[in-house]
């Protein structure tokens, strides 16, 4: 028989899997604080690998105590299992390792292979940029189309295009900078990182293709969102949504290096509707209510995992 927080978790993991991620997908109020909307998202990724993996975990050892801290210290320690170990448990046992070992291991992978791809872009571009002496701490390439784009990590790198220089004027340049550097100052790309290793590791799993483009989503329109607060123009709002309007139409997403952070991230349209239409921002009881949500997305699967030894 399954151990009722194994079979607690399996049910929490598969509405983590499906259900939550879709109904978080298509709420509206995210785009109305973007921060507190990537804090659910965090918490809702950590807590679903937490109760899938737990529940077969759960389960898996449950011949051995009647709670996981208790199973593993009688598996550590040596001791025999108070029950019949059945071939059920065994392939819990096997899946949970597994899945972890994926998870884990598709996370390390992409940090690598991202770290690597910037590392390699950073070097290819320190060779063709130069210093732009109006703008301190950025780069200028020498580009036709108008690309703007940040490489985060040990040695930040942002670049704009000379295309991007010429297509737009003194305040929308600086709106351009403003976006970028909100990524770096906010290191959006470890935000995206545990998503992008979840659609490589589960790519049959909707939810996953689904959370991923959501946090993108979000990542660019809460920089957009920093980057207001230090624009001093008689409209900064609209003066960003042309900027964006403008290097989407020159150019997109191309010339964008793997692993950059651009300006033109994202759903484009809805982040310019958003700019020239802003939403009525959320109730501090609303923020307060997500936040909690989200805590308690966390602790009801360690408390499931936990609980039954106390």
């Amino acid at each position: 028989m399954l151990p009722a927080s194994a079979a607690s978790l399996a049910v929490l993991a598969a509405l983590l899997a499906w259900p939550v991620p879709a109904l978080l997908s298509r709420a509206r109020w995210p785009r109305r604080d973007p921060l507190v909307a990537l804090v659910c998202w965090q918490a809702l990724g950590l807590a679903g690998g937490l109760s899938i993996i737990g529940a077969l975990l759960v389960h898996g050892l449950a011949p051995w105590g009647h709670s996981l801290p208790e199973a593993t210290w009688s598996v550590l320690t040596g001791h025999p299992a108070a029950e019949a170990v059945r071939g059920d448990h065994w392939v819990a046992l096997t899946l949970a390792a597994v899945l972890a070992l994926e998870l884990l291991g598709v996370l390390a992978l992409s940090w690598v292979r991202t770290a690597r791809a910037r590392r390699r872009h950073r070097e290819l571009l320190e060779l063709v940029v130069r210093p732009s002496e109006e703008l301190p701490d950025t780069r200028l390439l020498e580009h036709p189309a108008p690309v703007a784009f940040c490489i985060p990590g040990a040695r930040p790198l942002l670049v704009l295009s000379s295309g991007m220089v010429a297509e737009l004027d003194g305040d929308q340049l600086a709106a351009v900078v403003a976006h970028e550097r909100a990524h770096l100052a906010e290191h959006h790309h470890l935000l995206l990182l545990p998503f992008l290793a979840w659609e490589a590791a589960l790519p049959v799993l909707p939810a996953a293709g689904r959370a991923h483009s959501a946090v993108r989503a979000l990542v660019e329109m809460r920089a957009d969102d920093v980057a207001l607060r230090s624009l001093t123009g008689p409209a900064p709002r609209r003066t960003l949504a042309r900027a964006i309007v403008a290097a989407a139409g020159g150019a997109g997403g191309a010339g964008v290096p793997r692993g950059a952070l651009a300006v033109t991230g994202g759903p484009t349209a809805a982040r310019v509707v958003r700019l020239v239409e802003p939403p009525a921002p959320l109730p501090a009881a609303a923020r307060w209510a997500a936040l909690t949500a989200a805590g308690l997305l966390l602790l009801l699967p360690t408390a499931l995992l936990l609980l039954p030894a106390l």
